[in-house]
């Protein structure tokens, strides 16, 4: 017998919700910030690069938020100022793509920086509120540099693997309280952090061939799995990584076999 408390029509629906995009001056923040607000969510645009935000807020009508998260208690304060936030969309993510021989301290402190302590702080400050309130969505970006690497991307690649075991372990912790933390983690997508990678067409070939789909995805592609895990669709997921790599951590290599 069908559940008649259940509309599931709606089920993927946001009004009524407030939710913050870390991140939504570019590339898959700005497109999550679209999403959401099609899907019914009030959205606050944040970035380090006000102006970018700005564009995406006046697409869809959103408040915006400077914020530098690498300056010490950015994210605490940004929490205190927005108040009730029922979802946090965090994108911000930077890269040195340098082997490891090649690396400085500087610059791998520079990846763990923002990559893995700016995202603790991001959890602690809005998970504190959540679990206070009882409810909310945490959805952050790991990678399949998460599962898999190649050379050139250690520090970032450490960086994705942490994140997943931060958010799982604030998913254990905040539970019992009703608040879900899960992570996504995409393949190639064409962002501003990947236009090395274009510039160069052998590089950007060999990354497209190696996905069962054979090409890279567009920013777009990814914002259905933001909207899932911020959704009542998705209320028993949490602690979970999300794939959408085109299925890339699914295909071993490119070589086929003889018939």
């Amino acid at each position: 017998m069908k559940d008649v408390s259940m509309n599931y029509e709606k089920l993927f629906r946001l009004d009524g919700k407030r939710a913050v995009v870390l991140g939504a001056g570019s590339g898959i923040g700005r497109e999550s910030a679209y999403a959401l607000a099609d899907y019914g969510a009030e959205v606050v645009c944040a970035d380090l690069k006000f102006g970018f935000a700005q564009q995406t807020a006046e697409v869809i009508g959103a408040d915006v938020y400077e914020i530098d998260l690498l300056e010490t208690g950015a994210a605490q304060r940004a929490a205190k100022d927005l108040g009730d936030i029922d979802i946090v969309v965090l994108t911000a993510a930077t890269n040195v793509r340098k082997r490891l021989l090649d690396y400085t301290r500087e610059e791998f402190d520079q990846v763990i920086a923002l990559n893995l302590g700016a995202t603790f702080e991001v959890v602690r400050a809005f998970g504190a509120g959540m679990v206070e309130r009882k409810r909310g969505s945490i959805i952050g970006f790991s990678s399949i540099r998460g599962t898999t690497v190649e050379p050139g991307q250690g520090p970032y690649a450490a960086t994705k693997a942490g994140l997943v075991q931060l958010f799982r372990t604030a998913a254990a912790e905040f539970g019992p309280a009703g608040v879900r933390v899960n992570a996504i983690a995409p393949g190639v997508v064409e962002t501003p952090l990947t236009a090395q990678i274009k510039a160069n067409p052998t590089w950007y070939e060999a990354y497209a061939s190696k996905s069962a789909l054979g090409r890279w995805a567009r920013p777009s592609e990814i914002v259905g799995a933001v909207i899932y895990l911020a959704s009542e669709a998705s209320t028993f997921v949490t602690g979970s990584v999300l794939a959408v790599d085109g299925g890339w951590t699914a295909v071993d290599g490119r070589f086929e076999p003889p018939s």
